[in-house]
């Protein structure tokens, strides 16, 4: 643990210092950089080594247990939650429940918002309109055992879907809601991938701290008969999520 190096602290950047701490600390959670047993220092001695007050540093910790990054036990002290990451399958056929069925006990949508507005040129590219046609967006959160794990946008038809966000709010699936408007069955035609820092946003939805990295998937799914039915752009946090690209899932 001596040898842990935390980076430096910008006490006039505008970021709170326990934010700045927690950022580290996770940093230094995922590279492995505690003991064996994955304890953490006492209070008192990551106070002394970031140069802050044990209540800033207690500030962090209760972020970072609430995240789920650590665990807090009474009487021992403060460990690395050791939970691995999930293998999220991204093909032909991507389904949030189905991909982590194995992984997982329960697993849960969340409807945040939804809108109707117009389809901006990326949107009605993806999805075969005119610039301008009515689309629907839907703003989502999925969790798996409590944890959040994805925040994802979503567009649709508002013709071809009308009530979609109704459907999803009463069903929390993208597939439930799609079957109680007529499609059966559809399957992903494309998927591009990228990796960003956490925007606000994001840290607010998956609980994340700030310097988080999100990994950025924009995707079209289509019905059988190859027509686009969903445009989605989705954020999976990366310290709980890797995806698993293959042609079939």
């Amino acid at each position: 643990m001596d040898q842990m190096t935390p980076g430096r602290i910008e006490r006039r950047s505008g970021v709170a210092l326990w934010r700045q701490i927690a950022d580290q600390i996770r940093r230094l959670a995922s590279a492995g950089e505690f003991e064996e047993a994955g304890k953490l220092p006492p209070e008192l001695a990551l106070a002394e080594r970031f140069g802050v007050n044990r209540h800033t540093v207690r500030s962090a910790i209760a972020l970072l247990v609430q995240e789920g990054v650590l665990r807090s036990e009474q009487g021992r002290g403060t460990f690395v939650q050791a939970r691995p990451r999930l293998s999220y399958p991204i093909g032909t056929r991507t389904r949030f429940s189905e991909g982590l069925a194995s992984q997982t006990r329960e697993r849960l949508g969340v409807l945040i918002s939804s809108a109707r507005e117009t389809a901006g040129k990326s949107v009605a590219d993806a999805l075969g309109l005119l610039e301008g046609a009515p689309v629907i967006r839907l703003e989502t959160r999925a969790e798996a055992d409590g944890r959040p794990l994805l925040r994802g946008t979503s567009w649709f038809d508002a013709t071809r879907f009308a009530g979609i966000d109704d459907s999803y709010a009463a069903t929390g699936s993208i597939t439930a809601s799609l079957k109680e408007l007529g499609i059966e069955d559809y399957t992903r035609q494309s998927t591009t991938v990228t990796a960003q820092l956490a925007d606000g946003e994001d840290l607010d939805v998956l609980r994340l701290s700030p310097g988080a990295v999100v990994l950025v998937t924009e995707a079209v799914d289509a019905d059988m008969a190859g027509w686009p039915i969903q445009f989605l752009r989705t954020r999976f946090s990366a310290d709980r999520v890797e995806l698993r690209i293959g042609k079939d899932t």
